[in-house]
């Protein structure tokens, strides 16, 4: 299945069905007073958040949305039928923005949350509405309101609790397939990564949390070099980082050039990103190489940083560890984050 993260589309609502004019007619009845109803309100158009999806595929080759309009009133005072909402089913996590303006209508964050994107039109007023003491039989009625129609950009943000960054080949998807059941692509050539994979990890009795290993990010990533400007928003969502570096293919000269170039593209996209928590791994110490430079990143690493976490995804040495440091990690940030919303409610 394609990983499809932003489209566009248009949503068009249903017209209001139009009201009646009509008598009421019965024997040795002459002239029966106004009967007639209202038409039915129009369809809308619907956005839900469905746990079972996880790309927008559906909605790039479908660019039009369009609810079903009202049904005219009937007579004696008979209302028409509503018409049908038209129902979008997009991932949790997928924000909705008004096209020409830009201005953010939706953030569906909660599985089978759901939200109006057009609102139907409302059914325009049968005869009967307009009836008084002073006209009896008015002869007219309401027309049905238009519908909302509105051009849409959909984007997708992956609901993930751990983002893992790092440079192409530095063992991310590797990782992620040791403590989780995903099963990405690996191989031992740049970009071999091409969209964001998914899992679940399991730290301790009954916890766990959702890893998304992150493509593409290299030097010039906020300004579209590599992959980076199309997948790095999807951690912003992310509450702790884990930043993965290839130990055996450090600068002995500088162990921390590949660490500092990642931490500015992520500064450089949204400065809020430099903020969030972050677990330093360097990864392939099964090779020599990698783990006499990993000792000399160790001391170079600045203190707010530390521990730096060894590892080899490929034989497993240092990784049940790193999960449960990042399970640590991850309580505490979620402990604090309901502190502050203690103390904001307070």
């Amino acid at each position: 299945m394609k990983f499809i993260d932003e489209t566009k589309i248009r949503a068009i609502a249903g017209d209001g069905g139009p009201g009646s004019v009509s008598f009421h007619r019965a024997k040795f009845v002459r002239r029966g007073p106004a009967d007639g109803g209202n038409g039915g309100h129009g369809g809308d158009v619907v956005a839900v958040a469905d746990p079972q999806l996880s790309t927008l595929l559906d909605l790039r080759y479908r660019k039009e949305w369009k609810a079903s309009p009202g049904k005219r009133g009937g007579d004696a005072d008979c209302d028409g039928r509503r018409g049908d909402d038209c129902i979008i089913k997009v991932p949790v996590g997928t924000l909705i923005r008004d096209a020409p303006s830009g201005e953010l209508l939706a953030d569906l964050k909660i599985p089978g949350e759901r939200f109006v994107i057009a609102a139907g039109g409302r059914g325009g007023k049968g005869n009967a509405h307009f009836a008084s003491s002073t006209n009896r039989s008015p002869r007219f009625c309401q027309p049905g309101e238009p519908g909302v129609e509105r051009e849409l950009e959909i984007e997708l943000r992956l609901l993930a609790d751990v983002g893992i960054i790092g440079l192409p080949n530095a063992g991310k998807s590797t990782l992620i397939s040791v403590i989780s059941s995903v099963r990405p692509k690996i191989a031992d050539y740049p970009f071999t990564t091409l969209v964001p994979n998914l899992g679940v990890v399991s730290y301790g009795q009954g916890k766990s949390f959702v890893a998304a290993d992150i493509p593409g990010l290299i030097e010039g990533a906020h300004q579209g070099h590599g992959l980076g400007d199309k997948f790095l928003r999807h951690i912003l969502r992310t509450r702790v980082l884990v930043h993965v570096l290839d130990a055996s293919q450090l600068d002995g000269k500088d162990p921390l050039a590949a660490w500092k170039a990642i931490n500015r593209e992520m500064e450089l996209f949204d400065p809020e990103l430099i903020d969030k928590p972050q677990i330093v791994v360097a990864n392939k110490v099964d090779l020599p190489e990698g783990r006499e430079l990993a000792k000399v990143l160790a001391k170079k690493l600045p203190k707010a940083y530390r521990p730096l976490h060894v590892i080899s995804a490929a034989t497993t040495e240092g990784v049940q560890q790193l999960v449960y440091a990042i399970g640590r990690k991850l309580d505490e940030v979620r402990q604090q984050s309901e502190t502050d919303s203690d103390a904001a409610g307070a």
